[in-house]
């Protein structure tokens, strides 16, 4: 074997040394666990940092509420929220010209306000919920609790309420009413959330509660006393928007025929209240929590997904105004999904004349509660819309008053806390003269300049959010600082123990005397211990976070351990200066190579065509270097090309995959062709050199080809289901239980065989690809079933251009190297030491594992799961178990690619934990990017995009090792056979 290593190779091991073999195995085994032990410990909470850094929580306790200084213009107010309604398939006509919603349409015209209702992502439910009703964005600690449970409680205009009375989802309604004693409320069965049929009966279900309820009225006096209190309100949730959106998508009869349904319910509601009290003063408002992408899903920050209808009318509200040049006078002004303020209306919707009104979804919670002349709640952020609020000049102010100085107490509140536990504090100097600001306001209100106090209320309102948002970002710097130190203080140590570990280095450098390691290192520690003492005491003294001390700690541990290898880094330095310039050289064009691929993959993450070009070019580049190693006639040159230009075509289909059944049947086929093939050649071209190592000729045993028909058959068997089971659940509204059965069947049964298989390289890993088989092809919906087959092709030529490397390389080695190759197997493993140029084999595998995320879409982007996906193994609502069947699909071809990379390991002799480090401190390099590249300006699509993509990298460390505990189940005893031994007897 040549060396190219910048260490060179050991000379061969000395008695001393071998007789040390056992000890430093036992060292080096040890050492790796605690490794691995800490990188995890240390993604972990180094990628909790984003929640410390971009999103703390907006909630702050211990505010008094602003007891509004105006009448109440309504005496109950009931919100009707149509989860999941888009706002362009409310507004727009059908293809017949006719409106579908046409009872709030002429509400719009004749009695009411309209606009769009911005909303802010994660368009979610829950999240778009407590922005309607508490008035500020979610506390992203909800995402660890599913966004059911609150785990900070929070003010609502629930709570401010006399009563509340609240139908409808059991996933949205006891958020806001299971813990509220002056509520009524219920909600149906989980049970009731079917994808497989028609949801638009849970919007009726809520409708005859309601109705059920004022019917009960009658007899029940209690009861009718509570309904006829003022600060009423009714809250009916109706879902089935949504639920037919991620069944039958938003451009569907079902989802259309739906706004029809939710158009009812309003009018059912409004005709029931108006025909009960007859008094006038109810004010109604209908939105939706959020909208629906054209593929069923939600969740970024699309229009289809932020925009969403809003509608208000009776007691409070204004009426329709025509279009005028000065209705709008704030052109400038974003929304939270950073949309333009003054887009025009679409034409189609047939809107134009009357004036629209478009408003943040948080903005929602302080109207209702001036419109019932409630405190909004105190930790709402939320603007009030003036042009709802049909109001005195007078009363105007005073609403809009009340509104700053909630928000203000919330900024007097977290300048109060910070500053009463820092060292060093530093006020937001704007509103340092805030109080002498509100006295001016109260002496324009008394002197009836009523324009001149609403400018100045607006003005402090604004800075009081400014406020607020400078004290979320308050320890930015800081935590950016000790977050980047701790990064690189991880890779460099990761560098050291590769370099101590698994290369060639000589033997002085492991040859000090322990006596004075161990002193050197004592002080070192002892010194690092007091360093981080103080830090920590600094930390506690300004009472920050446990997670503060815990960034500290990590961070500071790391930088003791990388001072206390100085020797070793000293005597590095010493080596690498003493070579000769060809190899300092390599060093730096394997780095530049390196960096550059690294980058790639980082833009990669927003422009998945990149992949396209990749694959060509590899294709085309990797084809020509094995035509001029290798004969053409063995066939690897052209293969290994078509594999690769195969696999471009993926990333430039749509990251919404389009609904085709007949190509997931045709992807079984061909995956059973591909197996066909690869089981002809196991058993039949072992004989060619250049498919010796990885072929097992000698075992054709029944036993084994009894086991290859059987998964083929299983394959088929899958296919035939995908048509059956989808066939049936279109035409039927529903999935049969037989169906059911069978799917969960296959999937499980076919992933169990390939542990029964043949242990040759190719053998093993045919099996592997046809037990995945089944169970991704029964959760495809689209073109992503050709795409397994594709990768697969893929892996397979990586394969074989190791294996050609491996070839070539010792057979033009002299047979003194072959001796030396020998000699180097280390620590008794059958492993060889790492070189420089086996970084070649992390390299690749970080481009096959990034095209496994973004092969068939965009795995960073909330929306990117497709819930139709599970419909062949459960259709009623479970969350847990959707989302655990998604994960699982999008792990399958990880699993190719990390059962290959064990293959290529062992086919190089290689450690594989030294390269898994190696993956890992690749996967760094790119954190570290996306650490910067987090934003916390621009759209919220963006601000989102960039930290789902740090929590990949970040997580990469932990989901890589689970994939590679799980997939060494199947690879343990993979084994290839010898090429060394065979080129030393042909030497």
């Amino acid at each position: 074997m040549r060396s190219d290593g910048i260490l060179g190779n050991r000379d061969g091991q000395s008695l001393g040394a071998k007789a040390t073999t056992s000890n430093r195995r036992k060292w080096l085994k040890t050492r790796e666990r605690w490794l691995v032990v800490l990188g995890v410990i240390l993604h972990a909470v180094y990628m909790l940092s984003i929640f410390d850094i971009y999103f703390k929580t907006p909630i702050v306790h211990g505010m008094d509420p602003v007891t509004p200084r105006f009448t109440a213009p309504a005496k109950r107010l009931v919100l009707l929220v149509a989860d999941g309604l888009r706002a362009d398939k409310f507004y727009e006509p059908d293809s017949e010209g006719n409106y579908r919603a046409p009872f709030l349409r002429n509400i719009i015209k004749t009695q009411g306000r309209w606009g769009v209702s911005h909303a802010r992502p994660p368009t979610e439910s829950r999240p778009g919920h407590v922005a309607i009703i508490a008035g500020f964005y979610e506390d992203p600690s909800a995402v660890t609790k599913g966004w059911k449970a609150n785990p900070v409680e929070f003010d609502s205009v629930f709570n401010r309420s006399r009563h509340t009375i609240s139908f409808g989802s059991p996933d949205i309604v006891p958020i806001f009413c299971g813990a509220l004693p002056h509520s009524t409320w219920d909600t149906y069965p989980h049970e009731f959330e079917d994808f497989a049929t028609d949801a638009s009966f849970l919007d009726m279900w809520s409708l005859d509660k309601f109705q059920s309820l004022l019917n009960r009225s009658s007899e029940d006096s209690k009861l009718k006393g509570l309904l006829h209190q003022d600060n009423l309100v009714v809250f009916l949730h109706l879902l089935g928007c949504d639920s037919n959106g991620h069944a039958h998508r938003p451009f569907s009869s079902i989802y259309l025929n739906n706004v029809k349904v939710v158009d009812h319910v309003a009018e059912s509601v409004y005709n029931l209240l108006e025909d009960y009290f007859k008094d006038n003063r109810t004010a109604y408002i209908f939105t939706a929590d959020h909208g629906m992408s054209d593929k069923g899903s939600h969740g970024d920050g699309h229009p289809s997904n932020t925009d969403t209808p809003l509608v208000a009318w009776g007691a409070g509200v204004k009426y329709p105004r025509p279009i005028s040049g000065s209705n709008h006078t704030d052109c400038g002004f974003r929304f939270v999904d950073d949309h333009v303020h003054d887009t025009p209306t679409p034409t189609e919707w047939g809107l134009h004349g009357i004036e629209r009104v478009d408003v943040n979804q948080a903005d929602i919670a302080p109207l209702m509660s001036t419109l019932l002349g409630l405190p909004c709640p105190v930790n709402s952020v939320g603007s009030l819309p003036l042009d709802y609020i049909n109001m005195t000049k007078a009363e105007e102010v005073e609403a809009v008053l009340a509104n700053t100085k909630e928000i203000l107490n919330q900024f007097l509140r977290k300048s109060y806390i910070k500053q009463s536990y820092s060292l060093y504090f530093k006020p937001f100097k704007p509103l340092s003269h805030y109080s002498s600001i509100l006295d001016k306001i109260e002496g324009l209100i008394l002197a009836r300049d009523y324009d001149a106090a609403m400018d100045l209320s607006q003005n402090l309102r604004n800075l009081a959010l400014q406020g607020l948002h400078y004290f979320q970002t308050y320890d930015w710097l800081m935590l950016m600082s000790v977050i980047t130190l701790g990064y690189v203080g991880w890779m460099i140590y990761l560098v050291l123990h590769v370099l101590q570990s698994y290369t060639s280095l000589p033997g002085n450098l492991f040859g000090m005397e322990q006596a004075i390691r161990r002193n050197n290192h004592g002080k070192i520690y002892l010194y690092g211990c007091m360093v981080t003492g103080m830090l920590c005491l600094l930390l506690l003294l300004e009472q920050s976070p446990p997670l503060y001390h815990a960034y500290t700690i990590m961070t500071s541990f790391l930088w003791v351990q990388i001072i206390s290898e100085y020797q070793f880094i000293k005597a590095l330095w010493k080596l690498l200066s003493g070579r000769r310039m060809i190899y300092i050289s390599k060093l730096l064009a394997t780095t530049a190579v390196s960096v550059f691929i690294l980058e790639f993959l980082v833009n990669s993450f927003t422009e998945r065509k990149l992949y396209t070009g990749c694959f060509l070019i590899t294709g085309a580049t990797a084809s020509f270097y094995l035509f001029k190693s290798i004969p053409w006639r063995s066939g690897i040159p052209i293969y290994v090309c078509i594999a690769c230009w195969s696999l471009s075509l993926f990333t430039l289909m749509p990251a919404e995959i389009p609904d085709n059944n007949q190509l997931v049947v045709s992807s079984g086929a061909i995956i059973i062709i591909i197996g066909i093939a690869a089981r002809w050649l196991d058993l039949h071209a072992g004989k060619s050199k250049y498919w010796l190592t990885i072929c097992n000729c000698e075992l054709k045993s029944p036993k084994f080809s009894s086991l290859f028909y059987l998964q083929a058959l299983l394959v088929a068997l899958s296919s035939i289901m995908v048509y059956l089971s989808t066939s049936h659940r279109t035409e039927k509204q529903e999935l049969l239980a037989v169906h059911q059965l069978i799917n969960w069947s296959i999937a499980g049964f076919s992933m169990v065989l390939p542990l029964f298989s043949e242990n040759s390289l190719l053998s093993r890993l045919t099996s592997i690809f046809l037990g995945f088989a089944p169970p991704f092809l029964l959760l495809s919906i689209g073109y992503e079933a050709m795409f397994y087959a594709a990768l697969a092709l893929v892996l397979m030529a990586w394969i074989l251009f190791e294996n050609t490397l491996l070839k070539l390389n010792i057979v033009n080695t002299s047979s003194d190297s072959i001796k030396n190759v020998t000699n180097h197997l280390i620590l008794g493993y059958d492993n060889r030491s790492l070189q420089l140029s086996d970084v070649r084999i992390p390299l690749v595998f970080m481009v096959l594992f990034n095209i496994a995320f973004f092969g068939t879409g965009n795995f960073a982007s909330i929306a990117s799961f497709e819930i139709s996906s599970v419909y062949r193994f459960i259709t009623i609502f479970s969350p847990f178990l959707m989302a655990a069947l998604l994960i699982f699909k999008l792990f399958i071809p990880f699993m190719l690619v990390i059962c290959v990379f064990s293959a290529i390991t062992k086919l190089n002799q290689v450690p594989r934990l030294g390269c898994y480090f190696l993956v890992i401190l690749l996967s760094d390099v790119m954190t570290i990017h996306f650490f910067f590249l987090v934003r916390n300006t621009g759209s919220w699509m963006e601000i989102g995009n960039s930290i789902s993509h740090f929590g990949i990298m970040s997580a990469q460390v932990v989901f890589v090792l689970l994939l590679f505990a799980l997939t060494n189940t199947y690879t343990k005893d993979m084994h290839c056979n010898s090429a060394v031994p065979s080129a030393r007897k042909a030497n």
